[in-house]
């Protein structure tokens, strides 16, 4: 399994530290990356986080998948 996770459903306020907070409860993280829009420079509602091992990213899906982060029911997957 790899270390890199998809996050989707994030509100558009969420920062890189907000998800780096947020996922540090399952383990070391070691990359946060929210994607923008080109145009605008506002979030587009997903990014990707990158776990210490491939243990902690499945534990941070099995932990995080559907729960509720800052208003909204988040995806964590591969």
């Amino acid at each position: 399994m790899e270390n890199k996770l998809y996050v989707g459903n994030l509100p558009y306020s969420a920062t890189e530290d907000d998800l780096k907070a947020h996922f540090s409860k399952a383990g070391t993280v070691t990359s946060v990356a929210l994607i923008k829009d080109r145009a605008t420079g506002g979030a587009k509602g997903f990014g990707f986080v990158e776990m210490s091992s491939a243990e902690e990213a499945e534990k941070a899906i099995s932990m995080l998948h559907g729960q509720d982060f800052m208003g909204r029911t988040i995806t964590v997957n591969v």
